[in-house]
């Protein structure tokens, strides 16, 4: 009796399990439209700080340049992301879950060489995935 209630129970886990991965699972259209902003958000990250507003090595803007750096950052973000139908605060929630399925994300990836290749020319390193950054 006892070993027909464990597997029972097994079962009931194992389906809820499944359930709840398929919730989880990302809409391809949003993998697309995420991935694209993921993308654009990068390459203006990069150009960002590599043109007028790139410091010195080692030299810190001081507090009136971060806050003038930041608000200008947001306005750009803004801009790009309305051209995606999405908000700062709507990527920022909704992007973890959309990325969590690394394998949705490459297969997209794999169906579209160019982006693919734009996207691994993007220097995620300083993107805000460590313990520092803001995480775009």
């Amino acid at each position: 009796m006892t070993t027909k209630l464990t597997h029972i129970m097994i079962g009931i886990f194992l389906g809820l399990v499944l359930l709840a991965g398929t919730g989880l699972a990302a809409d391809p259209a949003d993998v697309d439209n995420f991935v694209n902003a993921r993308i654009e958000i990068g390459e203006m990250m990069t150009n960002y700080f590599s043109g007028e507003n790139q410091l010195k090595k080692g030299q810190r803007p001081d507090p009136e340049q971060m806050k003038k750096m930041g608000e200008d950052i947001n306005a750009k973000l803004s801009t790009l992301l309305a051209t995606h139908n999405l908000t700062i605060d709507e990527y920022r929630q909704r992007s973890p879950e959309v990325f969590a399925n690394d394998a949705v994300v490459k297969d997209y990836l794999n169906q579209h060489p160019t982006l693919k290749e734009r996207h691994e020319a993007l220097p995620f390193a300083r993107m805000g995935r460590g313990s520092t950054g803001r995480g775009y």
